[in-house]
């Protein structure tokens, strides 16, 4: 027998789904709302400008999209467990800067895989020492964050250095040339889909299965939705804490690395100031910001829309100015629905 409800509504006597059964099952779903919101905004800037249509835009926004995403891949899983970090941008900084300099002066001739491992050895031990602050001094992540990062950066700029690597390793510049897709437009223009996307996606893939295939996982959201009722329930908190800031700090190192492959330079203030549009990523995905909830595919969906707002919106003549407050209307946008679905 088929099933002719709605996910749990029934349709009228014509067999239509009502509006408010269609309302309900919407709040039920917030990627649709962020996809909405994408579809939105590629059908209003294409139909004034039809270039954005062409493909270089559409590599353009992946390869924009890899730090991003990566950033905002660890800011989810601390929000989903009850948390927030605003240090990862730092620590990407610091790592980037550290292990480019390092690298360059004395193992020019590291491999990639080997830097990459490097990289998220030192974001992940920074971001465990997050974690472990977070837990045994009792207090929010918020105010321990922002202490960590001006305490990173600080060190950074005061001990490491200030100048540009320009001349970065050339396994790194190697990597950031790779090409993954390459295509040729009418007008004989040339565009190159990098391989460092490749990243993205298999990050992606591992919080998925984090999230959703594991104990570790089921911990998180356990921890975000109630941390009280979780300890009752026998998860260890300190263990979930360690583990959520280690993780947004691995993948943190990791996207510094990108960053510096992709733009082939290392500059120490790169990254600073990015912290609450990825933020906003996450949340325009779905996640709440007091924990327990959110998805890897909401996220995603969060970060290419930033994206456009940030890379297409010029296209149809609105000055960057404008930008900010875009993203601010879609957030205020996004809560308001967030907030109804958590009322029903």
């Amino acid at each position: 027998m088929t099933d002719t409800t709605f996910n749990g509504a029934t349709p009228d006597d014509n067999g239509k789904v009502s509006p408010g059964s269609a309302w309900r099952w919407l709040l039920r779903h917030p990627p649709v709302v962020t996809f909405s919101l994408i579809v939105l905004v590629c059908l209003v800037v294409g139909t004034i400008n039809t270039d954005f249509w062409q493909v270089s835009n559409l590599f353009d926004i992946l390869r924009a999209s890899v730090v991003r995403g990566l950033f905002a891949l660890g800011v989810l899983v601390v929000l989903a467990s009850g948390g927030i970090d605003v240090s990862f941008t730092a620590i990407a900084a610091f790592v980037m800067y550290t292990v480019t300099m390092l690298v360059t002066n004395l193992l020019p001739g590291l491999p990639m895989p080997v830097i990459l491992l490097v990289a998220a050895a030192g974001g992940a031990c920074f971001g465990a020492l997050n974690g472990l602050l977070v837990h045994t001094l009792r207090a929010p992540s918020l105010i321990v964050t922002i202490g960590t990062q001006y305490v990173i950066r600080s060190f950074l700029l005061t001990f490491v250095g200030t100048a540009l690597f320009m001349n970065i390793p050339s396994s790194m510049e190697a990597f950031g040339k790779l090409a993954l897709f390459t295509h040729q437009g009418a007008n004989g223009s040339i565009s190159v889909l990098p391989a460092f996307v490749l990243v993205l996606a298999v990050a992606a893939v591992v919080t998925w299965w984090i999230l959703e295939r594991t104990l570790i996982g089921r911990a998180v959201y356990a921890v975000g939705g109630n941390p009280g009722i979780a300890e009752r329930l026998g998860y260890n908190l300190r263990t979930v804490h360690i583990f959520v800031f280690a993780y947004a700090g691995l993948l943190a190192g990791i996207a510094g690395i990108m960053h510096v492959a992709s733009n082939r330079l290392a500059n120490p203030f790169d990254l600073a100031g990015t912290e609450l549009e990825i933020i906003a990523a996450v949340v325009l995905g779905g996640a709440r910001i007091t924990g327990g909830s959110g998805s890897v595919i909401g996220t995603l969906l969060g970060v290419v829309l930033i994206t456009l707002v940030s890379n297409v919106l010029i296209l149809v003549g609105i000055p960057s100015t404008w930008q900010l407050a875009i993203i601010g209307v879609f957030i205020v946008l996004a809560g308001t629905v967030f907030s109804l679905r958590a009322r029903g």
